[in-house]
């Protein structure tokens, strides 16, 4: 297929449209569980180490169908992958709103997340293929914008859901925007991606799955279990050997499936690693701030999910102003502010009390939003951007991939580090341990932002249009 001649038959606006809809509601499942946990651990009668696994799984799965997805576009037309991806996510969705226990509310979120682990990755490709390089930028702020601001609504929308209903509504609710999405995706969807000669490597995507499978729950775990249990070193070593064979065939194959070579651009490799930084920053942080507001200031789930609504309203706005800069002077000035401003407002949050303002938590959590709205889709843009054509699905689907193994790492060494520190405080009083606790994450945390902010001095200041072959 020909894209150059394709683009006579589709509306842009079109299929932007129906992608941000799809993308929108499939990222929002990450976290619109998360409030409604209790309930569903009541009603289900399941304890909360099961229960969370109905948001682990989700990333899990999410983390190994990313890989694949750069095969699958490669292999499928673009129209036929969109409505796959959005049928299967519908599926998940009928099934959850209709589970009579655990088993099947969790099988339920697996075929949700694996709607979504084909749906983001190729919606950024479709968008990196339908605009030119030097409108990239606002086209990947439409993206950053939902990367954003679903997942962070996921809490208040949570609350709110199941303060009135039940938590099943939170699965009537989500679909019919899918199944409405899916129907214009039929009806609109035209094919924009060329296809490869390609065949499926099985014993890659086995690899693959162990290796991001296996460090993914190590991490996952060892936030309740212990970096030194059993099963969190036994998933390392398995997910460590899995990965070094699955790039050692990757290496090797004429058609793998993800394309390592990607990391010979050092624009690519030190944009990933800040992406991973900064998305584990916003992960934490989002895991960490309602445990303070609500086990530590008994505030409710819903207004707990409230407090963080004005960064992603905040951060919803600045993305595609933030896409706009970009295009004109490139990512490294974004990302300096950007990790910047993450340290200085990581700082008052190593320092909560019991008493702390829950309006100045407000205000340094929206100035915080800002702040990430500067780096993740300008930096990602700026990675992909430094790639040629033929290899921006594979640097979609790494870049994914590397983020949600950032995330997963990010929540999981915050939360090991409030655990045991809270265990290890000199008080006897349970809520000043548990709030001593949150201050040393937030310490490690504005370390990270630290090394995030020294690492941006290394990048390119702008753009690398000239790698791109003319349009």
């Amino acid at each position: 297929m020909n894209t150059e001649t394709e683009q006579h038959t589709y509306n842009r606006k079109i299929i932007v449209g129906l992608l941000l809809a799809g993308a929108f509601i499939a990222i929002l499942n990450q976290t619109l569980l998360v409030t409604a946990l209790p309930h569903i651990m009541s009603d289900l009668n399941i304890d909360a180490t099961k229960g969370q696994w109905l948001t682990t799984a989700f990333m899990l799965t999410n983390g190994i169908l990313i890989p694949v997805t750069a095969f699958l576009i490669e292999k499928f037309s673009s129209r036929a992958l969109v409505i796959t991806a959005m049928s299967i996510f519908a599926a998940g969705t009928v099934v959850g709103a209709i589970a009579p226990n655990f088993p099947v509310l969790l099988t339920a979120r697996i075929i949700q997340a694996a709607g979504a682990g084909i749906m983001m990755p190729l919606m950024q490709t479709i968008f990196l293929t339908i605009f030119p390089v030097e409108k990239r930028g606002s086209a990947m702020g439409m993206v950053g914008l939902v990367i954003a601001f679903a997942p962070a609504i996921g809490p208040t929308l949570s609350g709110w859901i199941v303060d009135s209903f039940t938590w099943r509504y939170l699965f009537y609710i989500i679909l019919p925007i899918a199944l409405i999405d899916l129907v214009l995706v039929i009806i609109l969807m035209k094919n924009v991606t060329k296809l490869r000669e390609t065949s499926v490597d099985i014993l890659s995507i086995i690899l693959s799955s162990l290796g991001f499978g296996g460090l993914l729950y190590g991490f996952s775990s060892a936030g309740s279990d212990g970096w030194g249990s059993q099963t969190v070193v036994t998933s390392f070593i398995i997910g460590a050997i899995a990965l070094l064979f699955f790039i050692i065939r990757q290496m090797k194959i004429e058609r793998p499936i993800l394309e390592f070579r990607v990391f010979q651009s050092w624009t690519f490799s030190i944009t990933t690693f800040l992406s991973m930084l900064v998305f584990a920053l916003m992960i934490g942080t989002e895991t960490i701030l309602p445990l303070y507001t609500q086990n530590a200031r008994s505030v409710t789930a819903f207004d707990s999910g409230l407090m963080l609504l004005p960064g992603a309203i905040a951060m919803g706005i600045m993305s595609p102003i933030i896409g706009r800069i970009f295009d004109k002077i490139g990512g490294k000035g974004l990302a300096i502010i950007g990790f910047a401003t993450l340290l200085l407002t990581t700082i008052p949050f190593a320092d909560l009390k019991i008493d702390t303002s829950l309006t100045f938590i407000v205000v340094i959590y929206t100035l915080r939003m800002i702040g990430t709205s500067m780096i993740m889709m300008p930096l990602t843009t700026a990675g992909i951007n430094a790639l040629p054509n033929h290899l921006i699905p594979h640097g979609t689907a790494m870049n994914n991939t590397m983020r949600q193994i950032g995330g997963s790492i990010g929540t999981a060494v915050l939360i090991s580090v409030m655990s045991s520190s809270a265990k290890n405080a000199s008080t006897s009083s349970p809520i000043n341990a548990m709030i001593h606790g949150m201050n040393s994450a937030f310490i490690v945390a504005a370390v990270l932002a630290l090394i995030g902010f020294i690492l941006s001095f290394t990048l390119k200041k702008k753009p690398q249009k000239q790698e791109q072959p003319a349009r």
